[in-house]
């Protein structure tokens, strides 16, 4: 197997130092066209950080003016009107190809019907005249963030503006970065048109991000940013945390396959190849308890890449972070991708459904040999975006939850108010908090029996 694109690693301890290793963001060396553009747009040289952190205090302070200034820098056009005319959203779409348009309708019809299952409803309880409960209300305002590098995403805007309509957001925002036309690509218009965005606006980057947490004279600031982007993007929604919420801070995205002997080469190697011509930096991984499927799917990577367009960026996503890593068992193989925590965990194994107890880390979870991650993306209903770089640990799929507020209701009655205060003053004065205590001890005198 010498020379393969898809290494395979035999033993677990090894895979867990060097394939599957979680590396942090800020690991990540930047390539060298990109320093040169941050010289020359600040004139020295900066770091990641540094830079988003430039240009977030110039839209802060500048507005529309830093936008046009970095969407020429950045970019290479000064597109004049930052918000996309409702007439040219609506030419995008009566211009798709019927059968593209059925399939974006096919797909909105369907995340919204998943997302509406899952739509939370507020509660109350009581206990002795006492009322107890919390309400979930929608956030006002939300922006969208569609990426527009080496590839565009319509896919996005619909997976992320359709759970907030579903939650009740009032007004959805859009940003994406302008194509050669001037205008973000006429998929992701057609997207924003059919997921029901309000206002769409060609703006990229970390700028774009600026923009919506902190408002200019043309863009709104809004409540929440959500969508995945570039390592500048994902700077960005870091630092303006606090002045708006965000949904995640999205890494490069990956895949992880736990397959048997039962399961096809020819679809893991596949699905490993759809994985990973997303990025150079995409994660494609295999984890088998059989040797000969290993390699067999390291020999059709070989046989397939060649012939998909983007398999220049396929070849370096498998080179630097794909592998294929034999495990003495599948419970072992389960125990490497809980530790892993993938984006998308594909279960390509007999009787899958008996392993889902078993799966505790993951942001999606693919059942079956139909299952795939490819069609996740798309078609499915769940929102694609999901925790990456091992975030699954803590974090979730975007879902109508990341557009809802909870507030917690509370109305105590007398008799609850007479069983619960003294303990109250118990703790506020253990703490130290004697105004909290004699609060409470104005009031019961009045609540005793």
């Amino acid at each position: 197997m010498c020379g393969m694109l898809l290494r395979i690693v035999d033993d677990p301890q090894v895979a867990r130092a060097t394939v599957l290793r979680r590396h942090l963001p800020e690991e990540a060396e930047l390539p060298e066209p990109v320093r040169n553009r941050i010289h020359e747009v600040f004139g020295t040289d900066l770091t990641a950080d540094e830079a988003v952190s430039r240009i977030i205090a110039e839209v802060r302070s500048h507005g529309d003016v830093a936008l046009h200034h970095f969407g020429l820098a950045f970019d290479g056009q000064d597109v004049g009107s930052l918000e996309v005319p409702p007439a040219v959203i609506d030419q995008a779409w009566n211009e798709l190809p019927n059968d593209v348009r059925e399939a974006m309708t096919l797909a909105a019809q369907r995340i919204q019907r998943f997302h509406e299952r899952s739509l939370p409803r507020s509660w109350f309880d009581f206990d002795e005249d006492s009322v107890f409960g919390q309400t979930f209300r929608p956030i006002e305002r939300v922006g969208v963030y569609a990426p527009g590098g080496r590839a565009v995403y319509p896919s996005t805007v619909l997976m992320s503006a359709i759970p907030a309509r579903v939650a009740g957001v009032s007004s959805v925002i859009l940003c994406s970065p302008p194509g050669p036309l001037g205008w973000p690509h006429p998929s992701v218009l057609a997207a924003a048109r059919v997921s029901g965005v309000d206002r769409v606006f060609r703006v990229g980057g970390a700028q774009a991000i600026a923009a919506l947490a902190h408002g200019t004279e043309t863009v709104p600031s809004v409540d929440k940013v959500v969508g995945p982007g570039n390592i500048f993007v994902a700077i960005a929604k870091r630092l303006v945390f606090g002045a708006v919420g965000i949904d995640q801070i999205a890494g490069p995205t990956e895949t992880l396959l736990v397959a048997d002997e039962s399961a096809s080469p020819v679809a893991l190697a596949a699905d490993l190849l759809a994985q990973a011509e997303h990025d150079p930096m995409a994660t494609a991984l295999l984890i088998t308890d059989c040797r000969g499927v290993a390699e067999a799917t390291a020999n059709e990577v070989e046989r397939q890449y060649p012939l998909l367009p983007r398999r220049e960026i396929i070849a370096e996503s498998i080179r630097s972070r794909g592998a294929a890593v034999v495990a003495p068992s599948i419970d072992v193989a389960i125990e490497l991708a809980n530790a892993f925590a993938p984006e998308h965990l594909c279960l390509m194994i007999r009787d899958a459904w008996t392993a889902l107890p078993k799966l505790r880390n993951a942001g999606g979870i693919f059942l079956g040999e139909r299952s795939i991650e490819a069609i996740g993306d798309y078609t499915a209903g769940p929102s694609h975006v999901m925790p990456t770089g091992g975030s699954a640990r803590f974090a979730s799929p975007l879902s109508v939850f990341d557009f809802v507020k909870i507030s917690s209701v509370f109305d105590v009655s007398a008799g609850v108010f007479a069983k619960i205060s003294s303990a109250a003053v118990s703790l506020a004065q253990i703490e130290g908090l004697e105004g909290h205590a004699a609060a409470i001890r104005l009031r019961q005198g009045e609540c005793s029996a």
